[in-house]
């Protein structure tokens, strides 16, 4: 049949109808004002310190659209260290935040009713950093020296387990305590030997700044295993709200793994909220948060999953020197039903 013909083959009533009723329909989603997708939710997020390279995921997460992909209108607060942040959590005063997996397990013995839902730095990030120059070599000559730590942190509280762990004589190092904005510049100028602390914390202007290269000995590999930051939430929105839970821990694992294949762009991204930051130093603050990213149990695993035996260690590190006796179990700290599957969410594999 041409053309012709179906132009002209006579309509019945009831095709006519039909089409009418289709077209109408179709011109009225175009014109109606009224038409719109699903409603947006407004979230509210506290990192654990001030925009920088290792808690940029959420940044991205944001700039990319990866928050309004799955409905959710993020606002992002810098904050003021783990436990303020753990606290805001469990006040309600913030819906999700990023941190420590120690915090919040001195927190949930404390009566917060708060948990982790995606670990990101999975690898204790604790370390002792001095010098490449000093020639302290092996941490086993840290003994008759000197070491700055604030008091009241965790690398405070887990010192004893990384000297045990190293096989060192504790009595014969004198610990100094240090606000953190000292704890650098105290190892550039030679006022301490040696320092502890976040590794990406410190390393990053200590090199770049300071123009000095270091030498890391990181606490994980010296048996001090703790699962470290990651997305906080109270225990009340994941029973209220599990699809927002669930859709906020997505879009966060997709901006860090974009930010891990995409460092400048990245870098770019956390200039735009702070534009004070030296982006070398961003740079090279992502770089070592990499390096917490994976651990041998959580190998092969989502970015955001956790494993058991890595927070049963973390359980055990809080008991022994973290002045924690109340009851406590893994289970009390966190869960992986939010955290996302897929090849796609594996982080690379290497430090």
């Amino acid at each position: 049949m041409n053309a012709l013909a179906i132009w002209h083959r006579p309509i019945s009533r009831r095709r006519f109808v039909t089409s009418s009723a289709a077209a109408v329909g179709a011109m009225a989603l175009i014109r109606s004002p009224f038409v719109h997708a699903a409603p947006v939710k407004k979230v509210s997020m506290t990192l654990d310190w001030i925009f920088q390279g290792p808690n940029c995921g959420f940044m991205l997460a944001r700039d990319k659209g990866f928050y309004e992909q799955a409905g959710l209108d993020v606002s992002i607060t810098a904050g003021k260290g783990s436990v303020s942040t753990a606290q805001l959590v469990a006040s309600r005063a913030t819906q999700f935040g990023f941190g420590d997996g120690y915090v919040v397990g001195s927190g949930v013995t404390k009566g917060m009713g708060i948990k982790s839902i995606g670990s990101v730095f999975r690898r204790n990030p604790a370390a002792v950093v001095v010098l490449a120059d000093s020639g302290i070599k092996t941490p086993k000559d840290l003994e008759g020296k000197t070491i700055a730590i604030t008091a009241g942190s965790a690398q405070f509280q887990q010192w004893p387990a990384f000297a045990k762990g190293a096989g060192l004589d504790a009595s014969k190092i004198e610990i100094v305590n240090l606000d953190p904005a000292g704890v650098g510049p105290a190892l550039i100028s030679g006022k301490v030997p040696a320092i502890a602390g976040f590794a990406q914390g410190y390393v990053p202007a200590i090199e770049i700044r300071g123009k000095k290269e270091v030498r890391i000995f990181w606490y994980a590999d010296y048996g001090v295993t703790v699962v470290s930051n990651g997305i906080i939430v109270h225990d009340d929105l994941i029973k209220s709200d599990p699809e927002l839970v669930r859709a906020f821990v997505t879009a966060t694992i997709k901006g860090f793994l974009y930010s891990r294949k995409n460092p400048d762009e990245a870098v770019a991204t956390v200039k735009k909220y702070l534009p004070t930051v030296d982006p070398q130093i961003t740079r090279r603050e992502m770089e070592l948060a990499w390096k917490t990213w994976v651990t041998p149990n959580t190998k092969g695993k989502p970015l955001g999953w956790a494993s058991d035996t890595d927070w049963t260690a973390t359980v055990g590190v809080l008991k022994q020197y973290g002045g924690v006796t109340a009851p406590l179990q893994p289970s009390m700290l966190y869960t992986n039903d939010f955290v996302p599957t897929g090849a796609e969410f594996v982080p690379p594999q290497e430090s």
